[in-house]
Parts: structure tokens; C-alpha cells; sequence
């Protein structure tokens, strides 16, 4: 109801009183109920936990005891975190192999580890194919009208498609597929960066 009367009551405004900090039991808990609701890196829990941990060493203490317990329980593993991660990204929001890296980088996954996550998962896949799938579940559609109109429309699915982590060698040929008429550029050496 956007349009009800404002109560007396509702005029005070809201007051977050700090969340005490934690100890080790408590932090325990904590952790296990967080990577229950969404998984997360070792990076990510880590960041969480400090935001309730008791401050200074014995906070870091904890932190790290936490981190070795959910090992040790197989809670947590940035290998796991990895795959699953690539393959949702790849699957769900058909996301190409450069938007995907960049998540992982985000979540803090080490070098290593999301290469290999990236080779498992991208290895055998069509990457233009992947793009088509990307602007069917966006419902992208070709440009039309005028030439000016065209190319305005064509500049911004490239530059979707673009964000989405496809190669540029890649979008050209959908582009191209598409009738989209482009200038003639040395699509190898744009994408030498590879």
C-alpha cells in the first residue's frame, strides 16, 4: 500500500543495534547455517565470519579454527565451490568462459584452481552455440529498421554479449548469422588477449 497513512509509530526511525561478537561455538554455528543457505569460497566465509567474530587475535584464532573444522567436515572446499559455481553459471545463465572467470576471481578462487574449474566445464563447448542460448534466454532480438537504428541495436547485443563473457570472435559470426552488417575487422587479433 503505497499510498496508507504514516502511523505516529512508524515515524521513529529504525535504530540497528550491533549483533555481539562471537567465539568459536558460536561462530561454528554460524558458518555451518550460512554455507547452508547459499555456498560460498573460503574467501567469502572468511570476510562473513570476521564481520561476528570477537575482534583482534583471539577473532582470527577462531576464524581460522572455524575454517579447519569445515574442511576437516568437508563443509567447505574452493575446489567443489568451483565446479559447482562454473557449471551453474555455464548451465543456468549460459554465461560465457571470460564472465565466469571473472566471478571466480570475485569469490577469491585461486589462479589454479579456476583454471582447471574453466578447462572441466568449457572444455568441448561450442561457444557460438553457447552465445545463441544466451540470446534465446534473453529474447534478444535482431535489428531492425533503419541502418542507423541497426547499428545502434547491433552495438548494444554486442556489448551484452560482450559482458556476458563471450569472445569477440564468437559474437561476430551470431552478429553475422543474424545479417548484421558489419565493418570488416581483424576479429583473430582483437581476441589475441586469449
Amino acid at each position: 500500500m503505497a499510498f496508507a497513512k504514516k502511523k505516529a509509530w512508524d515515524s521513529k526511525p529504525k535504530v540497528r543495534v550491533p549483533k555481539p561478537p562471537l567465539a568459536y561455538p558460536g561462530l561454528l554455528e554460524f558458518a555451518v547455517r550460512s554455507l547452508a543457505s547459499k555456498m560460498k569460497s573460503e574467501r567469502d566465509l572468511r570476510r562473513r565470519l570476521g564481520d561476528r567474530a570477537e575482534p583482534g587475535d583471539e577473532g582470527r584464532e577462531a576464524i581460522d579454527q572455524v575454517i579447519a573444522k569445515l574442511k576437516e567436515l568437508g563443509y567447505l572446499n574452493d575446489e567443489r565451490f568451483a565446479a559447482d559455481f562454473t557449471r551453474l553459471r555455464k548451465e543456468n545463465d549460459k554465461f560465457g568462459e571470460r564472465r565466469v572467470q571473472q566471478g571466480l576471481m570475485q569469490k577469491g578462487i585461486a589462479a589454479p584452481v579456476m583454471k582447471e574449474a574453466l578447462a572441466t566445464a568449457y572444455d568441448e563447448v561450442d561457444e557460438v552455440a553457447l552465445a545463441r542460448q544466451y540470446i534465446e534466454r534473453k529474447r534478444m532480438k535482431k535489428p531492425e529498421g533503419d541502418r542507423e537504428r541497426k547499428q545502434k541495436e547491433t552495438a548494444k547485443a554486442m556489448r551484452r554479449l560482450v559482458g556476458a563473457g563471450f569472445s569477440t570472435k564468437s559474437i561476430w559470426k551470431v552478429l553475422r548469422e543474424w545479417g548484421s552488417e558489419l565493418e570488416e575487422v581483424d576479429v583473430e587479433g582483437a581476441d589475441a588477449g586469449e
